[in-house]
């Protein structure tokens, strides 16, 4: 599916950037062109690769500055198309239905689809030829991908590899999350228990009702359809165990668990079902939609919520244009019991069975390996992540990449990014250091840069709580065992296997019952429980979801003993 286009670089780049033409007529460019009014076409062979990721996401204009400059450095691009309409798995469905695929594909939640339809090429035999791609990873990350696939590479994970010191300046996962303006009234005190962030809601929402004419909203819990999963999962967390999603492992005896039935999930939907009660809880909660939801964080009238960032985010971005920085959000790690050492913020984790793979319809292998070993270059991951010197940022006397004022607010304007940026986010990747050892891979990862796009009320939000940025606000999990995250196991069940039923099973009790337990009242709660969990033990097949899972958590533990043992790494 790969072509060749006769592209005129030279043209696209003028088009790009008028004034840049204009004012620098008669030079010669690298490929012998001529910008200004003699433009001379380059006719560079530029091979372009259809590409499909299953996540939604914005195609840009293809003459887009910084994707015409990067296909102009490694002679090739990808044409990159989003889910729409429709869930992964049934976009995937009806690609292996028609058995044509795009040259490139991430098929998130439809991998195991793929796979299953051989509808990847295994990659294991060439990896090696490619320097960039195979620095991605370490010997025992390679050989873990390939433990977890029969012993292929049938993907190259986007977001598992970051290079030297973990440079995350933004939170964006889960946690507890309240205003800053809360936080602000309150003089910034320390929030460690469930109990002392309602505390505080409470109090704020007492004294400020209404929040520009609407009533304040002190706690919001989205649950709808799929996205439910911050209704369910905090017991995980406020128990002290990392984001393994479909249960907790017992580090000593490998074992896995449901946290549906352990103390802590019935002593944290006591305390939800107290302040929905108390009207602290949003009474349409549990029937709003996701665009509801986001309207309401939009209006800048919730408090606060627990959900990963990534779900809210527009509404935080539309906060900000609005210049209400003050009601965005602050993230903290709760806890029940203060003795607890929380664990909410992942550590760079590798996802062995996900990523960007090449597809059997693609006729040029070893061509688009290429262009994914030169999109990981230092030259191209600086474009990619900076842009153009001179344009985009600039370089001071130590080496430091920095962005001056104007070229900040361009970056800031989404219909600028539009024409200058690059949709490149699921191509292959890194995060972290640039080779040089002195830059951040990405601007907003560079301290002075990210705290020189900070407003004053985020400056003394970090003065007060003595932090640099916002990652500093959640501990990193420690330790990271073999078996993290162990929600990818559940991600290949089947819905005609026990534990793919079982599975399925949970969540329609869950999303029957823990809504109707909130909403119950204090009085009933005992009675609501006890018939969640006779339902939940007559209808969730527990032995085969905790057996399956054990099973892989023993299985990832052995296999990374047996590989570090071949690498001689014991």
């Amino acid at each position: 599916m790969k072509k060749i286009v006769k592209w005129s670089l030279a043209a696209f780049s003028c088009a790009a950037l008028l004034a840049g033409c204009s004012s620098e007529s008669g030079t010669t460019g690298e490929n012998g062109s001529t910008s200004g009014g003699d433009t001379t076409a380059t006719n560079d062979d530029i091979r372009v690769y259809s590409a499909f990721m299953g996540v939604a996401g914005k195609e840009l204009p293809e003459d887009n500055r910084i994707n015409v400059a990067l296909a102009e450095l490694i002679g090739a691009r990808a044409e990159v198309t989003w889910l729409t309409g429709q869930t992964a798995k049934e976009r995937i469905g009806v690609m292996i239905a028609g058995g044509e695929y795009p040259d490139l594909v991430d098929a998130s939640d439809g991998y195991s689809q793929m796979v299953d339809a051989g509808a990847f090429v295994p990659l294991e035999d060439y990896i090696d030829d490619y320097p960039n791609l195979k620095a991605l990873y370490t010997d025992l990350e390679w050989e873990k991908i390939k433990a977890a696939n029969d012993g292929h590479i049938y993907t190259i994970p986007t977001f598992s590899s970051v290079r030297g010191e973990n440079t995350e300046t933004n939170y964006g996962q889960e946690a507890f999350w309240i205003q800053k303006r809360v936080l602000q009234w309150a003089d910034y005190p320390e929030i460690k228990t469930v109990d002392e962030y309602f505390e505080l809601i409470n109090a704020f929402l007492a004294e400020h009702p209404e929040t520009d004419g609407q009533p304040t909203i002190g706690f919001e819990v989205l649950s709808d359809d799929w996205r439910y999963f911050a209704l369910e999962n905090p017991p995980a967390f406020l128990a002290g165990y990392p984001n393994d999603g479909a249960a907790i492992v017992d580090p000593e005896t490998l074992e896995a668990k449901v946290y549906d039935t352990i103390p802590e999930a019935k002593e944290y939907f006591k305390k939800l079902t107290d302040e929905y009660a108390n009207g602290v809880i949003d009474p349409e909660t549990f029937t709003a939609k996701y665009d509801q939801y986001i309207a309401k964080i939009s209006s800048g009238r919730v408090l606060g919520m627990i959900d990963q960032y990534w779900q809210f985010e527009q509404a935080v971005n539309s906060l900000r244009s609005q210049g209400k920085d003050e009601l965005t959000y602050i993230p903290f790690g709760l806890v029940l019991d203060p003795s607890v050492q929380p664990q909410y913020r992942e550590a760079p984790a590798l996802n062995t069975n996900g990523g960007l793979g090449i597809t059997v319809s693609n006729d040029d292998i070893e061509g688009t390996l290429a262009f994914l070993d030169g999109v990981v270059s230092e030259e191209a991951m600086i474009l990619r992540g900076w842009g153009e010197e001179g344009i985009d940022y600039e370089i001071d006397e130590n080496g430091k990449f920095y962005r001056t004022e104007e070229q900040r607010a361009n970056w800031r304007n989404t219909d600028w990014v539009d024409n200058n940026g690059l949709d490149y986010g699921y191509i292959t990747s890194y995060r972290g250091m640039l080779p040089d050892g002195i830059n951040a891979v990405l601007p907003h990862e560079q301290v002075e840069e990210f705290q020189a796009n900070l407003v004053d009320i985020d400056l003394e939000v970090l003065e007060a709580y003595g932090h640099e940025k916002w990652a500093d606000f959640m501990e990193v999990q420690d330790p990271v065992y073999p078996w993290f995250p162990i929600y990818t196991e559940r991600g290949t069940w089947t819905a005609d296997e026990p534990a793919g039923i079982a599975n399925q099973k949970m969540t329609e009790v869950k999303m029957k019952w823990l809504p109707q337990i909130i909403m119950g009242g204090p009085d009933k709660f005992e009675d609501n429980w006890a018939a969640y969990m006779a339902e939940y033990e007559d209808q969730v097949d527990v032995e085969a979801f905790e057996g399956a899972l054990t099973e892989e958590v023993k299985r990832r533990v052995e296999s990374e003993k047996e590989i570090l043992e071949k690498l001689g790494e014991e």
